[in-house]
């Protein structure tokens, strides 16, 4: 079955629309068309990408029905993000398999919606990680790994400069989200770290990864963790899996990443050097950022969520913190001895080709 999302109607509207004006009742229908039964208790659950909502059954148990927002993934993308699941969960990581249909399959649709169901988990998110936790956190995550690199090929957008920061910057040109006199900034600063991406990320692994691991997709109950949420899964350096958990720059926050590392590292080894993508890869998650909230504007829950989106000042906000982030990177660059030329993207220039500092020192005060 191909996914239809960004083209079909049901006979009652457009699979967003529908998605955006799930009820209660709807759900429930959903779950029971699944072929279970169902009490008269659902629950909205906090997310803004999908529709999530606790269902109770008439046994008195309680599952979580996911509805998949239109045009994120398709049928096979979905599918894979369960396969992973379950073959984490085979290799005793703790994380939420998805819950098959009483007929068999993992994945349904109505009105053009897919919907799968999982248990609940309980527990909390943690709001840091001390040396223990860190510790344990990288055990897991290193034992998460080593299921994901064991199938490399994935149907889904890996993480890099072309899919995080040029193909969203097409759709923010093309539907004139950024004010006209911050998008010529707003453009070099993305476009450069987009650049180092192409040529930082060569020659480092890249396989299966969680893609959103900040400590709100980690669930801490009776001092032992569960990871949530992998619809970011794709494939893409292992480091994302780590500073996305210690994203700080501070001196407790590297004594926690060692800390984290050193639990990795008793279940897979990790390439230290490839802590030099993760200003890279904060830079790019800092567009991706924006575009998201910007795509998904129409979505009620967004223009609430976040309020102030769209304003001059927020976009003035964002091109300063992106420049920022690409003289972080520059600097980072430089200490390692390297320079890279960036293209200048205005000019329709070329970049050149990566040079050392005792052959040549890039002027990068021309690039603002």
């Amino acid at each position: 079955m191909e996914s239809t999302w960004s083209s079909s109607e049901s006979s009652q509207g457009r699979p967003t629309d529908l998605f955006l004006a799930l009820t209660p009742e709807r759900v429930l229908a959903a779950v029971e068309a699944g072929g279970l039964k169902c009490n008269n208790l659902c629950y909205p659950l906090n997310s803004f990408e999908n529709r999530v909502y606790e269902v109770e059954l008439t046994e008195g148990s309680r599952i979580v029905a996911k509805f998949y927002r239109p045009g994120r993934w398709n049928e096979s993308q979905i599918l894979e993000e369960h396969r992973f699941l379950q073959q984490l969960a085979d290799a005793d990581v703790p994380v939420c398999t998805v819950r098959p249909f009483p007929d068999g399959p993992t994945l349904k649709q109505i009105d053009n919606i897919y919907y799968s169901l999982s248990d609940r988990r309980g527990g909390r998110a943690p709001d840091e990680l001390n040396a223990s936790l860190a510790h344990r956190l990288g055990m897991l995550v290193g034992r998460m790994h080593n299921v994901a690199a064991t199938d490399p090929d994935s149907g889904r957008r890996p993480i890099d400069g072309e899919h995080f920061i040029r193909q969203p910057l097409a759709w923010l040109e093309e539907h004139r989200v950024i004010p006209q006199a911050l998008e010529g900034r707003y453009f070099r600063a993305a476009e450069g770290i987009a650049d180092y991406a192409d040529r930082t990320f060569v020659g480092f692994e890249t396989h299966r990864i969680h893609g959103d691991l900040h400590l709100g997709n980690v669930l801490l109950r009776d001092n032992l963790f569960n990871i949530l949420d992998f619809d970011d899964m794709a494939p893409g350096p292992p480091v994302q899996d780590v500073w996305l958990a210690l994203p700080g720059r501070d001196e407790e926050t590297l004594r926690m990443r060692e800390r984290f590392l050193s639990g990795y590292e008793q279940f897979r080894l990790f390439d230290r050097s490839s802590l030099r993508l993760i200003e890279v890869l904060r830079g790019l998650r800092l567009v991706r950022y924006a575009v998201w909230l910007a795509r998904r504007w129409h979505d009620p829950a967004f223009q609430s969520g976040w309020p102030h989106f769209g304003t001059v000042e927020y976009w003035d906000g964002e091109t300063r913190d992106l420049e920022d982030q690409l003289e972080v990177v520059k600097k980072e660059s430089e200490s390692r001895g390297e320079s890279i030329v960036v293209a200048d993207h205005d000019a329709g220039g070329e970049a050149e080709e990566l040079l050392s500092n005792k052959d040549y020192f890039w002027d990068w005060e021309d690039e603002s």
